[in-house]
């Protein structure tokens, strides 16, 4: 298929707000495509290339561009095929070379092409075709239930193999994706509540099960025997990190399972260490050795999803929670069951005078609901925080001069597509955060003008505010008031942040 059909679709589902629309778009384009384009496309329309990031900048596509092709020729494997060479190429004149194939590439693309790609590659490809219009999609395309394929895309990890098994073997298919050791699923996600009568209330059972929200790294460990893999909240195989982690599941009874939890690292006086300093154990350029003597991580565990050949995901809380219960000994978290607001409120003083960040309350007949997140699981914090995306940052004055300080806010929109800005912050950094923020910020630059830096919209931030006002400002109509910076969340990926739906909830829209 030409890359011109997938570029035209890009182009309608993106001017229309109706989702039925952009759910039948997608779905006759899905059924044109040839086995072996199924996985790059739907890569492609949800914004993202087989190949990841292929260390391609800004100012290298916008030279390469050049002038556009009059009619179009490009063809979508062609297309994947110049991004794994770029990705390959290596070595002395690498980098010419890179251009160079790009700049092959390009001049024979057409205008909208170019701009596609370019889009595509910068990570700006906001044409509302997000994951959830595309499992509906593909569940339209091939027939299948969209719960049994939503479910499939949460255990696999990854929607692009689901699609292509999908509609090359039609709903059977989707049989193969279970629970399976050493193939990481999805993390469950919670959304908020404001207080812990809230959060009971919305829970709407009598009794909710209560948990110290701790402020650590989110992992999910897999154990067959001996053999033991951690990984990351991202999906990221991070075990080489933290021997200690993998250390302490050995030594839990059961010979299969997979555990989620929680690592961080604690002061001598069992006060957990600031967030960032626990993410010091996830760095690049990590002497293992000596930070594990220098930082030890200790891991606190509040699910188990799969225990000696049995996949857990749908049995209620209460009952995976006991079952780990007879497994984690002192790893588990600290925890409670009430239907009391009062004694509620107390458990969350408990957590916070521990210096933890606040509480947990799940519903005890809730399924773990990979990938997903609902009101099953609710996070309850004393100050009121969400987990936005930098969209763009501009060049600070005075004191800040040469740093990138005042940071553009966004979420994105899961109805909609693309992100809606909250508005604008500089307070809450502090030297060492602008130093670091303008150095990772430039790393993913994709414009600017004389003043501001846009960038790809992949760091989240965590940011504290008192309140969510009605603002003609912003086209989203809403803006946080006192915004202010509480830490980098470098262990979450963009699709983890708050949405623009949770914001509008939040302020009663």
């Amino acid at each position: 298929m030409l890359l011109a059909a997938v570029v035209e679709t890009s182009r309608r589902v993106s001017e229309t707000s109706r989702r039925l629309e952009k759910v039948d778009l997608l779905a006759r384009l899905l059924l044109e495509l040839r086995p072996e384009e199924i996985e790059i496309v739907v890569r492609f329309l949800a914004g993202s290339i087989r190949q990841g990031r292929i260390g391609i900048g800004y100012a290298t596509l916008r030279d390469a561009q050049g002038s556009a092709a009059e009619t179009p020729s490009l063809e979508i494997a062609e297309v994947d095929r110049t991004f794994q060479s770029i990705v390959e190429t290596s070595g002395s004149g690498s980098q010419r070379q890179r251009s160079q194939l790009l700049h092959q590439m390009l001049s024979r693309a057409t205008q909208a092409e170019q701009q596609f790609l370019v889009r595509l590659l910068m990570g700006e490809l906001r044409q509302g075709a997000l994951e959830a219009v595309m499992l509906e999609a593909l569940a339209k395309a091939s027939g299948a239930a969209v719960e049994r394929v939503r479910r499939a895309v949460m255990l696999a990890g990854d929607i692009a193999p689901v699609a292509r098994a999908l509609l090359e073997q039609g709903e059977a298919a989707l049989a193969q994706y279970d629970v399976q050791l050493f193939r990481p699923v999805q993390p469950m996600l919670a959304g908020t509540a404001d207080d812990v009568g809230e959060a009971l209330a919305d829970l709407g059972l009598g009794e909710a099960a209560l948990e110290f929200k701790l402020d650590g790294a989110r992992v999910q460990v897999h154990r067959s025997g001996d053999d033991v893999v951690v990984y990351s909240r991202s999906l990221n195989d991070v075990t080489a990190a933290v021997p200690e982690v993998v250390e302490a599941v050995r030594a839990l009874p059961g010979k299969d399972l997979i555990l989620d939890g929680e690592v961080l690292s604690l002061q001598p006086n069992g006060r957990p260490q600031p967030f960032q300093v626990t993410m010091r154990r996830f760095g690049r350029k990590l002497d293992v050795h000596r930070m594990r003597s220098e930082l030890p991580m200790t891991p606190f565990w509040f699910d188990l999803l799969y225990l000696n050949g049995g996949n857990l995901l749908d049995e209620p809380q209460s009952r995976r929670f006991a079952t780990l219960s007879e497994i984690a000994g002192a790893s588990l978290i600290p925890h409670t069951t009430t239907s009391n607001a009062e004694r509620a409120g107390e458990f969350l003083e408990q957590s916070l005078n521990r210096g933890h960040e606040g509480i947990m309350a799940k519903a005890i007949d809730a399924r773990y609901a990979a990938g997903a997140r609902g009101q099953s699981w609710l996070k309850v914090k004393r100050a009121r925080t969400l987990d936005l995306i930098i969209l763009a940052a501009e060049w600070g004055h005075g004191r800040r001069h040469g740093w990138l300080s005042n940071l553009h806010l966004g979420v994105p929109d899961v109805e909609k597509g693309g992100f809606a800005m909250l508005g604008k912050t500089f307070k809450g950094l502090t030297d060492e955060m602008l130093a670091w923020q303008t150095q990772e910020l430039l790393k993913i630059e994709i414009s600017r003008d004389s003043y501001t830096v846009y960038v790809e919209p992949k760091l989240v931030v965590e940011i504290a505010f008192n309140e969510i006002q009605v603002s003609p400002r912003y086209p989203s109509g809403l803006a946080l008031r006192f915004a202010r910076v509480k830490r980098y969340r470098t262990d979450k990926t963009a699709a983890q942040a708050d949405t623009f739906q949770t914001v509008q909830r939040l302020a009663g829209a």
